[in-house]
């Protein structure tokens, strides 16, 4: 299915949503935010079917961040506001994307940097060609780290790492964000979507409700306290519990077989 700068395809129970616009390397504009914006519509449209997304860019990157192109350059200070696209576009995206009712494998085959990089830190699991890099690159153009960035980072890799990838806007190569523990794994190129569809059909297979309550739960996480995280425990066991998944689960393990879920 195409959508304005983006493809999405259903591949059984993975969705692979590929954002798409190689002129500029797929920079992010208002155009291909409403183009995601669909293709999540049918993701969800279908989510009975839909068990597992990859989200991952066509060509040679990821998502260079926002698209500056046609930008009017003759803006003089105070005359712009250049945060308005992010409550207009990105951050209704960014909110679906923490929303999905299933998990997210992020499959970084480029350059991720700016809101690119945000993209791809959404993931639950984050999957990187070897030749990717992640780019804070707003300091660049006298800007300061957005999509959720500032929160994402100093989580991921701690206060002091997340600064100094933010003052310095140096490449962070694949290979450094794994030792960080920024990201999950990393691929060679060549087999990095074949690795990235094979993690995803195994998630896919998974009792996709505890496998959501679980996202939801570390999303949580660092805004609750001790007590309410173990309020937020109790409910989401209690929702597992009454899935024909769990009941399959303890049945599969009880006679000694795999278990086969149905995403119910």
């Amino acid at each position: 299915m195409q959508f304005k700068h983006c493809t999405l395809e259903i591949d059984g129970p993975v969705a692979v949503l590929r954002m798409d616009h190689q002129e500029v390397m797929n920079a992010v504009s208002l155009d291909m935010l409403g183009g995601l914006s669909e293709a999540l519509d049918e993701i969800e449209a279908r989510k009975a079917e839909v068990r597992c997304v990859v989200l991952t860019g066509a060509g040679r990157a990821f998502c260079t961040g926002a698209n500056l192109q046609g930008r009017n350059q003759q803006q003089k200070p105070g005359r712009s506001n250049a945060g308005a696209a992010l409550e207009t576009g990105f951050h209704p995206f960014l909110r679906r994307v923490r929303n999905l009712h299933c998990p997210l494998v992020t499959a970084v085959n480029g350059p991720a940097a700016g809101a690119g990089m945000s993209f791809a830190l959404m993931g639950d699991m984050i999957l990187a060609a070897r030749s990717a890099y992640f780019l804070q690159a707003f300091r660049r153009i006298g800007l300061v780290p957005d999509c959720g960035s500032t929160w994402l980072l100093p989580r991921l890799v701690g206060k002091a790492r997340a600064i100094e990838l933010s003052l310095m806007g140096e490449r962070l190569p694949a290979e450094k964000a794994l030792e960080w523990g920024l990201i999950n794994r990393v691929y060679d190129d060549a087999v990095l979507m074949e690795e990235a569809m094979k993690l995803a059909r195994e998630l896919a297979n998974g009792p996709t409700v505890a496998l959501s309550l679980i996202r939801k739960l570390y999303w949580d996480s660092p805004e609750n306290s001790f007590e309410d995280q173990l309020n937020l425990e109790f409910q989401s066991q209690r929702t597992a519990g009454a899935t024909e998944d769990f009941r399959e689960g303890v049945t599969a393990f009880l006679e000694k077989r795999p278990a086969k879920f149905t995403g119910k």
